[in-house]
């Protein structure tokens, strides 16, 4: 169909207004639009004109048909547009120094183009209130623009936690009485007015890195080399894993090692976990436990799952017991003395460094997380501009990990990685083909069925905790049965589009930064995590013994009741 944009003629084969405009580099302005989440025509800042209508319509919902003709800019819509801004601001409460959104916030960027006085009202919501999910998430109420998305998105993951209640003339989101947050950040991801944050850390860092008597140690997760770059100007799926690393020690850091390695003894455990269960034909299908925003979710609403989820635990955790336990014992230090932090993609990490059943020999295998973002502030704080350093190798130890061990960090990734082991333990042959595509890509819901031996196994990948939800009830009902393996990660794209990743994410972004560590997958020259040699000579010199091996590698899981919400003002 032809329309008109502008005077200009476009063709297009449909969409909305907002999406064929992007689509031709016109420039319309919107705040609450999301490409994950349908189009709410919240802010009504994307307000355009139509030929032949009298009243403006949203860019962002309204359909376009043949012959049309648009109008993206006039002095009607630039009063409208600037009217619904000063109305927007009225109940956002500006800090901006400490907004998720600094640097690249499109409300001031709006109230620049369109000469928003941003004070010209009161603030309608300064006494509401700031309300904080466990340990991991702040939600600032008195910054809410109601543009809703952080209800849909939470919604969409099947959880219902954000709920909208009327107040007086206006609605107020609040956190449900009946559910309960698992912690996912989408929420955070999708809100464009920085109402969301995670608990910041960063700054209990400081201490450490200033104490003589602690040895600081640093790992971070396969994602976070292809996506912290964005936060420093780079190209999205940028991969700077040296660059990290640089400014790690530019901050003073001790040891830096490699989550990826972690996730070689994850791999490693799981697989041998997945054939003792198929050999016994018992707790199918193994569900997978490296997500701990999916693994509370079956704590608190199918704990009669709880005995399929695989009991090893995540990278994260094995990596901090074993910096805590074997490096340590290697080095004659004192684990009491090492302070380890991990950088993860995930808010919900926070979450799973303090669980009790995470502990190993009383301690906690990882003191702090830092997300994605909060790194990134760090280093700014410290004028270390990332773009600007010279790649530097990891420290010695748990630097180098399999192709298998990287391809966590995207959707599919803790399934291949297994499979490349698990095929090999089953039918004692050497696995040519280690590329499991059928589970790669963003696909919600990805089945296949994968020959081991002269069986066929079948297994499930599924990012979005909605879709599990759902595959879930399936199951229950029958409609779904047979599986060996099923993998959930709670956020869209796996970890790559985790919570605590930089801002703005969508599929778009996401496919870019998972692309990244599938390239480097494909360049290493070990692929399989089993055949990575500190696998091999740490469970040859340290996990030989069976019960330490479980007390290391393993945890528990029991039903639980709902997190703690509490209001901080």
């Amino acid at each position: 169909m032809i329309i008109i944009i502008n005077g200009k003629k476009i063709k297009t084969g449909g969409g909305t207004i907002l999406e064929v405009a992007k689509k031709n580099n016109i420039e319309i302005p919107a705040l609450c639009n999301h490409p994950d989440l349908k189009p709410g025509s919240s802010c009504r800042v994307c307000m355009v004109e139509i030929k032949g209508n009298k009243k403006l319509v949203p860019a962002c919902s309204t359909k376009v048909y043949p012959g049309m003709e648009i109008i993206t800019e006039s002095s009607k819509i630039k009063k409208v547009r600037k009217i619904n801004l000063e109305l927007l601001f009225s109940q956002h409460k500006e800090e901006c120094l400490d907004c998720v959104w600094n640097g690249e916030c499109s409300l001031l960027d709006l109230a620049d183009k369109y000469k928003v006085k941003i004070n010209r009202f009161k603030d309608r919501k300064s006494e509401y209130p700031v309300y904080q999910f466990g340990n991991v998430i702040q939600f600032d109420s008195s910054k809410c623009i109601d543009c809703r998305n952080c209800v849909v998105a939470c919604h969409l993951q099947g959880v219902d936690f954000l709920e909208i209640k009327e107040k007086g003339t206006l609605f107020q989101v609040v956190p449900s009485t009946k559910n309960d947050c698992i912690y996912c950040g989408q929420c955070l991801i999708h809100c464009p007015a920085g109402a969301f944050e995670s608990v910041g850390e960063f700054e209990d860092i400081e201490k450490p890195l200033k104490q003589k008597d602690k040895i600081v140690v640093f790992q971070f997760a396969p994602s976070i080399r292809s996506s912290i770059g964005e936060e420093f100007g780079m190209p999205y799926g940028s991969l700077v894993t040296g660059k990290i690393v640089a400014g790690l020690k530019k901050l003073g850091v001790d040891k830096i090692f490699d989550t990826c390695v972690g996730a070689d003894f994850t791999t490693s455990s799981e697989a041998l976990e997945v054939v003792e269960r198929i050999k016994s034909n018992k707790n199918l299908p193994v569900l997978t436990s490296c997500c701990p925003s999916w693994v509370k979710f079956l704590e608190q609403r199918y704990p009669q799952l709880i005995p399929n989820i695989s009991t090893t635990r995540s990278p994260q955790i094995i990596l901090g017991s074993l910096i805590k336990t074997y490096w340590a014992k290697k080095n004659n230090i004192d684990p009491k003395k090492i302070y380890s932090v991990s950088i993860m993609p995930c808010v919900a990490k926070k979450f799973e460094i303090i669980r009790p059943e995470n502990n190993v020999f009383g301690m906690h295998p990882v003191d702090c997380v830092l997300t994605t973002r909060e790194f990134a502030r760090l280093l700014m704080k410290h004028k270390i501009d990332l773009k600007k350093l010279k790649p530097v190798k990891m420290d010695n130890m748990f630097s180098d990990p399999s192709g298998a061990g990287v391809i966590y960090g995207a959707s599919g990734g803790v399934m291949e990685s297994a499979f490349r082991t698990a095929y090999e333990h089953l039918t004692n042959t050497k696995l040519k083909n280690v590329e499991f595509k059928q589970v790669r890509g963003m696909q919600g819901v990805k089945e296949a069925e994968i020959k081991v031996g002269s069986k066929k196994r079948k297994i499930a990948v599924i990012n979005g905790l909605g879709l599990a939800k759902q595959f879930l009830e399936d199951m229950k009902l029958g409609k779904r049965k047979g599986y060996t393996c099923i993998e959930v990660m709670a956020c869209p794209g796996g970890c790559i589009g985790g919570g605590g990743q930089p801002i703005p994410t969508n599929s778009e972004i996401r496919e870019k930064r998972a692309l990244t560590l599938y390239q480097v997958d494909k360049k290493k020259k070990i692929r399989k995590a089993h055949e990575n040699p500190i696998v091999k000579k740490i469970y040859k010199e340290y996990l030989k013994d069976k019960e330490l091996a479980h007390k290391v590698l393993h945890t528990s899981y029991s039903k639980k009741g709902r997190g703690l919400v509490k209001i901080c003002k």
